[in-house]
């Protein structure tokens, strides 16, 4: 149902950007957004959208990190710039959809790219 992409390997300060599209078949989706989890935390909110474009970040992202949408494709993305070494982990799309109009919204995640920010 949510296809990522766009992980990779990148140099402290650099920029990436993640997508991740939905697919199959659903009427609407409401919010989207990134979390990300390495070994050595819990998965963590990176940054949502919501299905008018109102957004939420963690504090580390603020500043550095800009989540959008793209109604007409179902696609979620993450820019990511000013990469730090703690940026590194597994990134995960998440998106709350409904297969018909008398269902109710679904909770579906992404596979997971992984980010990885080394010299």
């Amino acid at each position: 149902q949510l296809q990522a992409s766009g992980g990779g390997l990148v140099q402290p300060g650099g920029s990436l950007r993640l997508s991740c599209a939905a697919s199959g078949s659903f009427v609407s989706i409401n919010t989207m957004g990134w979390y990300r989890q390495n070994p050595e935390k819990q998965r963590e909110t990176v940054a949502v959208i919501d299905s008018g474009g109102l957004t939420n970040y963690a504090d580390s992202v603020k500043g550095r990190f800009t989540v959008s949408r793209d109604n007409a494709k179902n696609t979620v993305y993450l820019q990511m710039n000013s990469l730090k070494l703690e940026d590194t982990a597994v990134y995960y799309c998440n998106a709350y959809l409904r297969r018909s109009s008398l269902d109710y919204y679904r909770n579906y995640w992404g596979q997971g790219t992984q980010v990885t920010v080394s010299s």
